[in-house]
């Protein structure tokens, strides 16, 4: 019906090749609609000059928008990492695992230390996978060897360290979870 009306996916022309205010504009849209970090600005600036090509005066100067970006205050590392780390403890994961992601999102690592959660914030982060996933006391009955190893294995792989991750399995009811959660809730 419509087969000459719109041309199809695989038909449509290739957009133009990037020149200065372009690459600006993709920039400044990007960082408008996600918080991210320098790092995955440039990376995403990079993949866009590879897929569209660049037809600007010399090379682009993908280092310059990244770093004025940073002085405008449209990218900040530092409130990147505790926004994605604090919304990745919110979800379950524990230490290690939101340190590698932030990692990912080119993060240093004297921000990721700075960022850190606490031991409370850590202890939380385990109760919510634990009520998440349905393990220890959370679950329907207690864990057999088997079941109880692989919940172990399913809190290593999200990041929690080995004590806290038999704190949360191992416990012998709710109660006992989310006190042990909150022990140091009241040092802090």
């Amino acid at each position: 019906m419509n087969s000459g009306r719109r041309a199809s996916y695989r038909e449509r022309k290739a957009p133009k090749p990037l020149d200065r205010p372009r690459l600006e504009e993709l920039a400044l849209a990007y960082v408008a609609r996600f918080a991210t970090s320098a790092a995955k600005l440039d990376r995403y600036l990079q993949r866009k000059l590879r897929e569209r090509g660049w037809e600007g005066e010399g090379q682009p100067n993908v280092a310059a928008i990244v770093e004025r970006y940073q002085e405008l205050g449209y990218v900040d590392d530092v409130a990147y990492a505790r926004s994605r780390g604090g919304s990745l403890l919110r979800r379950g994961y524990g230490p290690r695992r939101v340190s590698q992601a932030l990692g990912e999102a080119g993060i240093a690592e004297d921000i990721r230390e700075e960022t850190r959660a606490g031991p409370a914030d850590e202890r939380r982060a385990a109760l919510a996978l634990a009520r998440r996933r349905g393990f220890g006391p959370f679950g329907q009955s207690a864990p057999d060897r088997e079941k109880r190893e692989k919940q172990l294995a399913a809190m290593l792989r999200a990041g929690h360290p080995l004590d806290s991750a038999r704190k949360m399995v191992d416990a012998p009811d709710r109660t006992a979870a989310e006190e042990w959660a909150a022990e140091l809730d009241d040092e802090s």
